[in-house]
């Protein structure tokens, strides 16, 4: 599975919403060219304009920078949920009694975040 780089999901969630650059610059409070460079990926996203993107299109920011493939038919709750129980871990993974490095912890959370989506989205 390929995760989506940020320009790609801004465009794809800008144009299942119909929005042109324009009117997400606006709401944006920048201007056009400054959208389309930020589409073309020239441009990086600040943090506040992150923030701003992921209000827009309700989606989580983890999303927006391709941490997580959350389905566009996920809610609130699902996302709320899942989140919930990787973080009630407290980050302590180990298997067969190792403990696992960050890397390893990391893509579990990948791989366990990816099977909760394919067992769910067949509910």
């Amino acid at each position: 599975m390929t995760i989506k780089k940020l320009n790609e999901r801004i465009i794809d969630l800008r144009e299942s919403k119909d929005l042109t650059q324009t009117e997400l610059a606006k709401r944006l409070s920048i201007d056009k060219s400054a959208m389309n460079k930020i589409e073309s990926g020239t441009r990086k996203v600040s943090a506040d304009e992150l923030s701003k993107l992921a209000s827009i299109f309700d989606v989580t920011t983890d999303y927006l920078l391709g941490k997580n493939n959350t389905p566009k038919w996920a809610n609130n709750n699902d996302t709320n949920d899942l989140k919930k129980f990787l973080e009630d871990n407290d980050g302590t993974f180990t298997y067969g009694g190792d403990d696992l490095t960050e890397d390893e912890k990391q893509k579990l959370k990948i791989a366990m975040t990816q099977i909760f989506w394919d067992r769910h989205k067949h509910d």
